[in-house]
């Protein structure tokens, strides 16, 4: 009876448990593992695309505010990208500087990109202020004759661009190589020979650095130095020009297609005329091209402040600052032993004449820019030293 007793309650906890040994293995093996949370592998870094290879219609503002492009093309500022010189993209427009900045005789193309709904700021004797976005494009192309202008007699060598960004402005030189514009940081000399007037001249034209072009645009303010553009003046813009077939003032025309606020009226504008202009002032004439050549370095903030020399149109040009009678700091007087920047009354014994007929790399002016000397102007501003009145100076010597 015990021995019955004891079988009973073996069968009764094996049933209590969940069947036989089998059943309980199988039991096991379907009950599910605890999740385990495994660190998921990284996905493989993609690099972003450059902004600079966007396709689009328009222009590409935003590689334009931000990157460096290669290729000039990946702007998209012109309807076709092999042709600088015509057709910019809108709001693109041309715009003319109304005397000549030299460069070896090279034709220029200059056209001005500012956003839509934004507006340059009139200044009446300094450049003027530009919103952020603005975009600047010159164009340089050299004839092979000067006496012959079309595109079939021109090469084109190179586009330069300014622009306006969050940090500032910057520049960019391209060279142009078999139908295309590429980023030259370091800049390149191009053998070109050219006939002027009969006159054959071979000669290495320079595109220069983006450390050289910091020369000729650089301001310094405040302790800091930053990049300016150079043209974009009242005297120098202030001028007619044939806008969509008609003739109109070119400042009354940005005013007008709302690129422009601030301008008065043009009677208080002054007007820088070109060398050419025999209708007005030989003083004038001579020092609008002295300053469109050369007061961008020579004023306060620029890169010959130390010089003590200033060329820009509004200073007085019968002044001590303006080289009156003044000995510059730094340079020995050449092989002529001159002495003063600007003796009244002679010409051939004024330094800043001389130096625009040197063209050794120490000597010559603009530093930068050039590598065949300007004879038109040298002739001009010749004629205009020598009209000066000896009165106006103490010249000693």
């Amino acid at each position: 009876m015990q021995n019955l007793i004891i079988l009973l309650l073996t069968l009764f906890l094996v049933s209590a448990c969940g069947g036989s040994e089998a059943e309980a293995d199988s039991d096991v093996e379907s009950i599910e593992s605890p999740s385990v949370d495994t660190p998921s592998q990284p996905d493989t870094p993609v690099t972003p695309a450059s902004l600079c290879e966007q396709t689009t219609s328009s222009i590409n503002w935003e590689a334009l505010m931000k990157e460096d492009c290669d290729d000039l093309a990946q702007y998209g500022l012109f309807v076709d990208p092999q042709t600088p010189t015509s057709d910019p993209v809108p709001p693109g427009m041309p715009y003319h500087l109304s005397t000549q900045l030299f460069t070896n005789y090279a034709s220029k193309h200059r056209f001005i990109f500012i956003p839509e709904g934004k507006q340059a700021i009139f200044h009446p004797t300094d450049t003027f202020e530009f919103p952020i976005g603005t975009i600047l494009t010159k164009t340089f192309s050299m004839p092979f004759d000067t006496q012959i202008t079309n595109p079939e007699n021109e090469l084109l060598i190179e586009t330069r661009l300014l622009i306006r960004r969050e940090s500032g402005w910057t520049t960019l030189p391209y060279l142009w190589q078999n139908g295309e514009a590429r980023l030259a940081q370091a800049g390149a000399d191009i053998p070109h020979t050219l006939n002027h007037q009969g006159e054959v001249e071979r000669f290495d034209y320079h595109v220069p650095s983006r450390a050289e072009c910091k020369i000729c645009h650089q301001i310094n303010k405040g302790g800091s130095s930053s990049i300016s553009p150079i043209g974009l003046k009242a005297h120098l813009l202030n001028h007619d020009i044939i806008f969509n077939g008609e003739t109109v003032n070119q400042l009354q025309m940005w005013q007008s297609q709302s690129r422009l606020t601030g301008l008065p009226e043009l009677s208080e504008v002054a007007h820088a005329p070109s060398l050419s202009d025999s209708g007005e002032s030989l003083t004038q004439r001579a020092k609008g091209y002295i300053d469109i050549n050369c007061a961008h370095c020579h004023r306060a903030e620029g890169f010959a402040s130390i010089s003590g020399l200033r060329l820009g149109f509004h200073i007085d040009h019968t002044s001590y600052q303006y080289g009156i009678c003044k000995q510059p700091p730094g340079w020995n007087g050449g092989a002529k032993g001159l002495s003063y920047d600007i003796v009244p009354g002679d010409g051939e014994h004024s330094i800043l004449l001389y130096r625009q007929e040197l063209n050794y790399a120490k000597d010559r002016m603009p530093p930068i820019g050039r590598s065949l000397v300007h004879t038109e102007a040298i002739e001009l501003i010749r004629q205009w030293i020598d009209s000066l009145s000896p009165t106006i100076g103490n010249c000693v010597g």
